[in-house]
C-alpha cells in the first residue's frame, strides 16, 4: 500500500504514513504521550487543543470509543499520530471506531509511523511546528507553510465553556465554583462524588460574579496553552486568594503561581503520559502521576512568593505542587483525577474538601 499521508516538522525531517480520521492538512505543535492506555481520553481532552498527539504505545484503536468516557463532548485535539492503527475494535461497550470519531470532529490522523524515531526527535530536539499533509506535498512548500504559520494563543477561549452550567447531587455537602480553562469531565465527576455541587465558569468570569455565586471553595481547571495567554483568570485568583480554599490542577497550577507574582516557563517537550513519578515532600512517598503540560514553575521565582512546594517530579526536579496554608490555597500540576488512571493522588480532592468544611465550620 503507497503511503498517502505525511508529517514535515519545521526543522526539514519529514515522516511517510497512512490516513485515518479527517483527511486535511493542518499545522500543529508536535508533542508527545507515553501512556499505555486512554487513547479516548486523549483525543477528547481540551488541553490537546493544537497539538499533534504522537503515541509511543504502538497499538491504537483496538478497543474503540466508549460514548461514557469521552473528557469533553467536542474534542478540539489537533492531529493523532501512531505506529499502528486499528479499525476493528474488539470490546463490548464500543460504539464507535476511532476514525469515524475524528472525521466526525475533523481531526486528521497519521499511521504507519517510526513513532520510536519521531519520538526521540522530539525529545532531543524539543516540540517544535508540525505540518500534516498529503504525501505529494513538497518540502519546500511543507516548510514555506509552516514558517508563515503560528500557533493560536487563544486556545483557553475556545474550550472554555461560554455560559454557566451547575451540576448538583444528591447529597450536598459544599458548593464548588470551578473556572472552566478546558476541564476534563472527571473533575466535575470527582467533585459530585464527594458531595460537592459545582458550578462551572467560562474562564473569564470576574472576582465578583464569582462571589456573587456564594461558592465553598474555588477550583481552577486544567487547559491548553501558555498560562500567561490567561491574564483574567490569574487576576481573578489574586483576587479571590485568602476569601475561600482554592484548589488548581495542570494549568490551574500555573495559574496559581503566577497569581502569586512566581514565573513559569515552557519545557522542552513537556510531560505528557500516565507514569511520571512524584515525589510529595509532606509524607515523602512517590505517587505515580497521570500529565499533560507545556509549561512549569520557576523554582527560583517561588521562593520570592507566599507558596512554598509540596511536589516534586523524580525525572526532570521540576514543581509538581504548592500550597500558602494560610490562605488555603494549593495546587497540583498532574492529574489527580486522570482516567483511565493511576489513582495514587485522589487524596487531592479530599483534602480540598477537608479544608471547605474547616472553613465553614469555622466560619
Amino acid at each position: 500500500m503507497e503511503y498517502n499521508r505525511k508529517l514535515i516538522l519545521e526543522n526539514g525531517e519529514e515522516y511517510y504514513g497512512y490516513a485515518f480520521g479527517e483527511v486535511t492538512d493542518r499545522v500543529c505543535e508536535i508533542v508527545f504521550n507515553t501512556s499505555m492506555v486512554g487513547y479516548q481520553e486523549i483525543l477528547s481532552d481540551p488541553s490537546y487543543t493544537y497539538q499533534a498527539v504522537v503515541m509511543t504505545y504502538p497499538l491504537i484503536g483496538n478497543y474503540g470509543m466508549a460514548d461514557e468516557d469521552y473528557e469533553t463532548l467536542i474534542p478540539t485535539i489537533g492531529g493523532l499520530v501512531v505506529r499502528e492503527y486499528n479499525d476493528l475494535p474488539s470490546n463490548f461497550r464500543s460504539t464507535a471506531t476511532l476514525s469515524e470519531v475524528m472525521k466526525k470532529y475533523h481531526i486528521p490522523g497519521v499511521s504507519g509511523i517510526d513513532t520510536r524515531k519521531l519520538t526521540r526527535s522530539i525529545r532531543n530536539f524539543g516540540s517544535r511546528k508540525v505540518l500534516l499533509t498529503g504525501a505529494d506535498t513538497a518540502m519546500e512548500e511543507g516548510l514555506r507553510i509552516l514558517q508563515e504559520s503560528n500557533i493560536p494563543t487563544d486556545a483557553v477561549s475556545k474550550v472554555s465553556c461560554s455560559k454557566k452550567k451547575v451540576y448538583s447531587v444528591s447529597d450536598e455537602k459544599c458548593h464548588v465554583v470551578a473556572i472552566d480553562c478546558g476541564m476534563k469531565a472527571n473533575i466535575v465527576r470527582s467533585l459530585n462524588k464527594r458531595g460537592c455541587k459545582v458550578t462551572v465558569v467560562p474562564w473569564n468570569t470576574t472576582a465578583e460574579v464569582i462571589e456573587g455565586l456564594c461558592p465553598d471553595g474555588v477550583f481552577i481547571s486544567n487547559g491548553p496553552g501558555n498560562p500567561t495567554d490567561v491574564q483574567p483568570v490569574i487576576d481573578t485568583i489574586r483576587t479571590l486568594r485568602g476569601k475561600y480554599p482554592i484548589f488548581g490542577i495542570c494549568l490551574g497550577h500555573q495559574i496559581i503561581s503566577l497569581a502569586y507574582g512566581a514565573k513559569t516557563y515552557k519545557l522542552k517537550f513537556g510531560h505528557r503520559g500516565g507514569n511520571h513519578p512524584v515525589r510529595n515532600l509532606e509524607t515523602n512517598k512517590i505517587e505515580i502521576t497521570s500529565q499533560n503540560h507545556s509549561y512549569a514553575v520557576d523554582v527560583k521565582s517561588l521562593e520570592e512568593t507566599d507558596l512554598v512546594p509540596t511536589h516534586i517530579n523524580l525525572l526532570d526536579q521540576t514543581i509538581e505542587g504548592v500550597k500558602c496554608e494560610k490562605d488555603k490555597v494549593f495546587s497540583v500540576q498532574y492529574h489527580p483525577e486522570s482516567a483511565p488512571g493511576p489513582q495514587d493522588s485522589a487524596y487531592l480532592f479530599d483534602r480540598f474538601i477537608a479544608w471547605i468544611e474547616e472553613e465553614k465550620n469555622h466560619g
